[in-house]
C-alpha cells in the first residue's frame, strides 16, 4: 500500500488521502435520492404548497431538503443523536474542543445559554462595554450584575479597542466574589486582545473565561491569523460562523473548551430551552459543510487566497494618499483580513454612500468615521482590485462630505454611568419621553443598532447630553418612570 501523505496547511494537518466527512450533508444527500411519501411538518411538503415566485427563485431542491430533525434518519438536536451528533463531535475535534453545540439563533443563541447556565441572580459577572446586545440580553434574563470593563479606546479612529489584562485583574481584586469574565475578542473592527495574558488572570483568580470570539472563526485554520481563544485559555468560546466561515446565515457553535471548568451539561440544558423544537437541517447541514470546508483542501486553498487577497488590498491602500487603514499598534494587534480604513474629508457614511451608488460596492458597515471591508472566503482577487481602483478614485476625486451635517455620531466612547441594575431597570415601570427630555433620566431599553449590536444604552444607564449625537433615528426613548426607581446601585 502506498504511503499516505500528510501536509501541513495553516494550522490545521489534511490527509490528501482521507475524504472530509459531512455526515448531515451525507444524510440529507440520502433523503433526497430516497424520497418518501410525507406526512409531517413542514405543511409545504417538499415546495409543493410554496408561493410560486418563491419556488422559481430558491428552485425545488432547497425546499426538497427543508426539514427538521427526528425524520429521514438525519438524528436530532437536543439530544444530539445520529448524524447531528456526529458533525458536532467532528466539529469539536476540528476546532480543538471538548464539546460542540450547534446554533440555529447565532451567536446570539449561545450568549443567552451562557447566561442562563453560568451565571444567576446577583452574580458578579465581568464584561466588556463593548459587548454584543445579546450578552446584555442574557445577563437580563439571569439576573446577573454587570461590572463593566472599559476597553482602551482609539481614539484617532473612534472605536473601543483591546483589553488590557491588569483592568481585569483589578476588577477582580475588587469583587473577590465574580463568577464569570466575559470578553469580546477581536473587536467587531478587528482589533485583537491579550487573550493568554487574561486567561493567566482569570486562572490565578479561579474564575472561568468565556470569550465572544464570532468573528474569529477563521483563527484556527491559517498559521496567518491569530490564535483562537480556545488554545489560549478560555473555557468556552462563541463562533459565528455564517459571518466568515461559509455556513448559511443565522448558524453559529458554542465551543466548550478541552480543560474548561464550566458545566458543559448545564449549557446544553439552556440551549435545549431556547433553541426551536423544529431546527432547520438546512441551517444544521451549513454548519456541517463549513466546518467540512475549512478542513477540506479546497477550502484551506480558500482561506489562503483571502489572506493574500487582503494583504493585497492592504498594500494598495498604503500607497492611496488621503487614505488610512488601522494596522496593528502597540498593545494590540488586528485581524489582516478586516480592514477598516477612512478617507479624509469624508464620514464613514459617506464612503459607504459613494462605493454604493457610484461603485456599486457594499461594505460591511460603516460608522462616523470609516468602513470595514471583509476579505472573505469567496472573494476573488479581481473584487479587490475593482475595490482599491474605486478607493483610488474617491480618496482624489473631490467627493464632498455631508454627512456630518446631519450632526450624527456611530458609537459612543463614553463609560456608562450606571443608575440601576440591568434586569430591574429592564422590568421597572417605564415610561416614552421626547428625547430631548430625556437626559437626565435612566434608561429602561437596549439600543444597539446592528451591526455591529454594541450598545449605545443600556438598561440602568444614565443618558446624558453626550449621548444624544448617537440617537438621531429615535424621537421618544423608553425610560425609568421616575416614582418607580429603586435606589441607586
Amino acid at each position: 500500500m502506498a504511503k499516505q501523505q500528510v501536509k501541513q496547511t495553516g494550522k490545521y494537518t489534511e490527509n490528501d488521502n482521507i475524504k472530509v466527512k459531512a455526515p448531515i450533508v451525507e444524510a440529507l444527500k440520502n433523503a433526497y435520492e430516497n424520497p418518501t411519501y410525507q406526512f409531517h411538518i413542514p405543511g409545504h411538503t417538499k415546495g409543493k404548497a410554496i408561493f410560486k415566485d418563491f419556488r422559481k427563485l430558491v428552485g425545488d431542491k432547497v425546499l426538497n431538503i427543508d426539514t427538521t430533525d427526528e425524520f429521514d434518519n438525519l438524528g436530532t438536536l437536543h439530544p444530539a443523536t445520529g448524524p447531528i451528533k456526529e458533525a458536532q463531535e467532528l466539529a469539536a475535534q476540528a476546532f480543538g474542543a471538548k464539546r460542540t453545540f450547534f446554533l440555529l439563533n447565532g451567536s446570539t443563541a449561545g450568549n443567552l445559554a451562557i447566561a442562563m447556565a453560568l451565571t444567576k441572580k446577583g452574580q458578579k459577572v465581568i464584561i466588556n462595554r463593548n459587548c454584543h446586545r445579546s450578552a446584555l440580553t442574557g445577563l437580563m434574563i439571569s439576573g446577573a450584575e454587570p461590572i463593566w470593563v472599559c476597553p482602551n479606546q482609539i481614539e484617532n479612529w473612534s472605536i473601543w479597542g483591546n483589553l488590557d489584562a491588569s483592568k481585569i485583574e483589578k476588577l477582580l481584586q475588587e469583587n473577590p466574589d465574580t463568577g464569570l469574565v466575559w470578553i469580546t475578542n477581536p473587536t467587531y473592527e478587528g482589533v485583537v486582545s491579550d487573550i493568554k495574558s487574561i486567561s493567566t488572570v482569570c486562572k490565578k483568580y479561579g474564575v472561568p473565561l468565556v470569550v465572544d470570539e464570532a468573528h474569529g472563526c477563521l483563527w484556527n485554520f491559517s498559521k496567518h491569523l491569530p490564535e483562537t481563544a480556545l488554545k489560549l485559555g478560555a473555557d468556552a468560546v462563541v463562533h459565528s460562523l455564517h459571518k466568515t466561515g461559509g455556513s448559511m446565515s443565522q448558524s453559529s457553535m458554542l465551543h466548550i473548551a478541552k480543560d474548561s471548568i464550566l458545566d458543559d451539561k448545564a449549557v446544553e440544558k439552556a440551549l435545549k430551552l431556547l433553541h426551536t423544537t423544529s431546527p432547520s437541517l438546512l441551517l444544521l447541514a451549513s454548519l456541517d459543510a463549513a466546518r467540512a470546508n475549512l478542513e477540506s483542501k479546497s477550502g484551506q486553498a480558500a482561506l489562503e487566497r483571502a489572506v493574500k487577497n487582503a494583504k493585497y488590498l492592504r498594500t494598495r491602500l498604503d500607497n492611496i494618499p488621503n487614505l488610512h487603514q488601522l494596522k496593528s499598534d502597540f498593545g494590540y494587534m488586528t485581524d489582516v483580513t478586516k480592514v477598516f480604513i477612512k478617507v479624509d474629508g469624508l464620514s464613514g457614511k459617506r464612503l459607504e454612500s459613494i462605493l454604493e451608488i457610484d461603485f456599486n460596492i457594499e461594505v460591511e458597515s460603516a460608522s462616523d468615521i470609516g468602513v470595514l471591508i471583509l476579505c472573505n472566503l469567496g472573494n476573488s482577487h479581481s473584487d479587490f482590485k475593482y475595490l482599491a481602483d474605486s478607493l483610488e478614485k474617491i480618496a482624489s476625486g473631490g467627493y464632498k462630505d455631508i454627512y456630518y451635517l446631519e450632526k450624527r455620531k456611530h458609537m459612543p466612547m463614553l463609560e456608562p454611568q450606571i443608575k440601576m441594575s440591568l434586569r430591574d431597570a429592564f422590568y421597572a415601570e417605564k415610561e416614552t419621553i421626547r428625547k430631548e427630555e430625556a437626559v437626565g433620566r435612566v434608561s429602561a431599553e437596549v439600543i444597539a443598532e446592528c451591526p455591529p449590536g454594541i450598545s449605545i444604552l443600556l438598561p440602568g444607564e444614565l443618558i446624558t447630553e453626550e449621548h444624544l449625537p448617537y440617537l438621531n433615528d429615535y424621537e421618544v426613548l423608553e425610560v425609568v418612570k421616575e416614582n418607580g426607581a429603586p435606589e441607586k446601585i
